[in-house]
């Protein structure tokens, strides 16, 4: 491997220690005495440092240092963890990353960048952080006298009394661990007693050899601290129930003294007089390792990974979708045939049908990564934005396992970072104006991923004052966007800020006031295929919703005719199919009508309608309606004239190939040829409705034809 690819593994491999960070730090605020916690912090730390030092990036292995040994006391519990010291350790954590960045990039960072923040945290450590590293040469000390017994010289050491509560998982047998290893390691190190609960040991004709029902209660005396206990159990965490306290109250013990013939394993001489600095040397830094730890790492090792340039990925993505319309076709030939009934032959086209999807989910998976990461960068806007507007704020995360397309991971980072600090600077009140609304001082932006009707719905939300809309109108008509005399809804005003340039902001900052507002995020946003929306509450707050396609690549969809128009809807977001009653249609006002579902009353959307389709070839009775749930409108009933067929189809964009149709989120190639467009049942819905932006004259319409 060369010096730059084991270089950029290394830079690789931060990225995934600074999530680990950012993971552990945030964990932290909620348990400040949580050694496994703190001990995944310190590692994330140290590692970084150990590689960068390899490299000799001599600033980032300081900076990480310091931050490290910070963090030792925290560990030793020399250090009480505070939300001050919270804060400092959020703000290294963020110039760590900055350092990471700036040498992966080859950029120039400001010299005196990490100068403050070292400051901080040698002020925690009484002076510089930079341990001097020491050695000396051994010197034979001849005190022309009888050898000096140990006992004499050497200080008692104080011992404590540690209870250790330990229980497997299935996932450690798995993993090749072995309990024994680690009581064997543990009791290296002091006095040990085990005992072990067999209770929930089940009788033998019930026994399954791969379940995790024994556990332990170990008693240790020892002088080592709680720290070298975690490192015993370290390549288990996860993988068991742990828990570890201390007897305080213990009392101390005595160094036990031994002949001179046992002291053959001891940090001493061979005659049993004072160990010389060499001896204190090599025995510092060659410790005996404890055999669980050795032997868990050889048993564990990392997991077999296989790093791939995203553009192969994305040649296989698109070879995958033109295999899934191959066989589109090749079975809508066979149809044409109109061949007798061949089992043999339809069973081998319907494997034929399941291999291709296996393929395509296999090939997807590799693209999907989960939200997380994205959703921890955020944390850092939300720390700048309150710094930078002198108010308090907290990021909250729900579902950052949400996976994703990567390519939509990646170009929301953008987008998200936008929504986030116009959260901070134009939702949240300043601390005293929420105490005096009774609320906390400190402001919440909610951040959560799930996915909902086929789609991805990543929500930015905050308990601020809400829209100020007599504002945002004042703004817009001021800026020449609508007429003085308009009449708008709450909805149609919030829609306000999507438009381009417009900006509430008073004043120029390094946050707002720029004319880089929320059309920017809109245009981010259905470039992925996807919308925004709001919803917004006086006094409670705002939330902003983003819907994305699940994937970019395929998806399964009902084949359905629409006036005399062929198209495809995702089945996803579809709840039922209905052939109504002519008796269970009502009408309401002039032109509106509900169907009656169970006892409730459902509004109907015809899809001709909302597309301004004219129906040339109009349906017998009340057509078929689709019965969905999408999150902004509810539950609703699509009217189609006829429903054909189930089957996967091939998304492909319109925006990149044609431009952006209402109501229509891509297109798709049917097994013979034709191009079908795929439906947004949100947005037809809305248009179903008629949409507010429409009421300004921006909604187009659209025509199709045969050909």
């Amino acid at each position: 491997m060369s010096g730059n690819s084991i270089r950029d593994t290394f830079f690789e491999e931060c990225e995934e220690l600074l999530e680990a960070l950012v993971e552990g730090l945030s964990q932290m605020e909620e348990s400040t005495d949580d050694m496994e916690v703190i001990n995944a912090v310190f590692r994330a730390v140290h590692s970084i440092k150990g590689g960068a030092g390899a490299f000799g990036l001599n600033r980032l292995v300081n900076f990480a240092h310091t931050f490290e040994t910070v963090m030792d006391k925290v560990r030793d519990r020399e250090l009480p963890v505070d939300e001050k010291l919270m804060s400092l350790f959020h703000r290294s954590g963020d110039k760590l990353s900055d350092l990471v960045a700036a040498e992966r990039d080859e950029t120039d960072l400001d010299p005196t960048a990490e100068e403050g923040v070292i400051k901080e945290l040698e002020g925690y450590l009484g002076g510089s952080s930079q341990e001097e590293e020491f050695s000396f040469d051994a010197v034979t000390l001849d005190f022309g006298s009888e050898p000096v017994d140990l006992a004499d010289v050497l200080p008692e050491t104080a011992h404590r009394c540690f209870t250790i509560k330990f229980k497997p998982t299935k996932s450690l047998y798995e993993n090749g661990h072995e309990p024994l290893l680690i009581f064997d390691a543990l009791a290296e190190i002091g006095d040990l007693s085990v005992e072990l609960d067999a209770s929930a040991l089940p009788e033998f004709d019930a026994f399954d050899p791969s379940d995790a029902v024994l556990k332990w209660t170990m008693t240790l005396n020892t002088a080592e601290p709680e720290t070298t206990l975690h490192e015993v159990f370290e390549f288990v965490e996860g993988l068991c129930d742990l828990d570890i306290s201390v007897d305080e109250t213990a009392v101390p013990a005595p160094v036990q003294v031994v002949s001179p013939e046992e002291t053959q394993d001891t940090p001493g001489t061979s005659d049993g007089t004072l160990p010389t600095g060499e001896d204190l040397e090599r025995a510092t830094s060659s410790p005996k390792a404890p055999a669980a730890a050795a032997a868990a790492k050889e048993s564990r090792g990392p997991k077999p990974t296989l790093r791939v340039d995203l553009d192969r990925v994305d040649r296989l993505i698109n070879t995958v979708g033109e295999l899934i319309i191959n066989q589109a076709m090749i079975s809508q030939r066979i149809e044409e045939l109109d061949l007798p009934t061949v089992a043999h032959l339809t069973n081998e086209l319907e494997a034929y049908k399941l291999l291709a999807r296996d393929i395509q989910e296999g090939v997807m998976a590799i693209r999907a990564q989960p939200v997380k990461p994205l959703f921890q960068r955020m944390s850092r806007i939300v720390r700048e934005a309150s710094d930078a507007t002198n108010k308090k704020s907290k990021l909250v995360t729900v579902g950052d396992s949400t996976e994703v397309d990567k390519t939509v991971i990646e170009r929301l980072a953008d987008p998200l970072t936008h929504m986030i600090r116009n959260a901070v600077d134009h939702g949240l009140e300043k601390p005293e104006a929420r105490e005096a609304a009774g609320k906390d001082p400190v402001g919440t932006i909610r951040l959560s991923a799930a996915h909902r009707s086929g789609s991805v719905f990543i929500e930015i939300s905050d308990d601020g004052a809400g829209l100020n809309r007599p504002k945002i109108l004042e703004k817009a008509i001021e800026k020449n966007l609508v007429a003085p005399d308009v009449e708008l809804s709450d909805p149609e005003i919030d829609n306000l800020l999507f438009l381009p340039g417009f900006s509430t902001a008073g004043q120029v900052s390094n946050l707002s006031g720029r004319g880089v507002g929320m059309d920017v995020v809109k245009n981010a946003v259905q470039a992925l295929g996807g919308r925004v929306s709001i919803s917004s509450t006086q006094g409670k707050g705002t939330t902003f919703t983003i819907v994305l396609p699940l994937t970019l690549a395929v998806m399964d969809g009902f084949v359905i005719s629409v006036a005399d128009q062929t198209m495809v809807i995702p089945i996803a977001s579809i709840l039922e199919t209905i052939r109504p009653n002519p008796k269970d249609i009502h009408l309401i006002g002039t032109d509106s009508e509900v169907v009656s579902v169970r006892g409730a009353y459902v509004p109907i959307v015809d899809v001709a309608e909302s597309l301004n389709l004219a129906n040339n070839s109009p349906c017998d009775g009340p057509g078929i309606l689709l019965l969905v749930s999408t999150e902004m409108q509810g539950l609703t009933a699509l009217r189609v004239s006829a429903i054909h067929d189930q089957r996967q189809v091939v998304i492909k964009s319109l925006e990149s190939n044609y431009a952006a149709i209402p109501g229509v989120s891509a297109a798709t190639i049917l097994g013979d040829g034709k191009i079908a467009l795929i439906l947004d049942p949100e947005e037809l819905i809305k248009l179903g409705h008629g949409s507010s932006m429409e009421m300004f004259g921006h909604q187009p319409r659209m025509e199709l034809r045969h050909g």
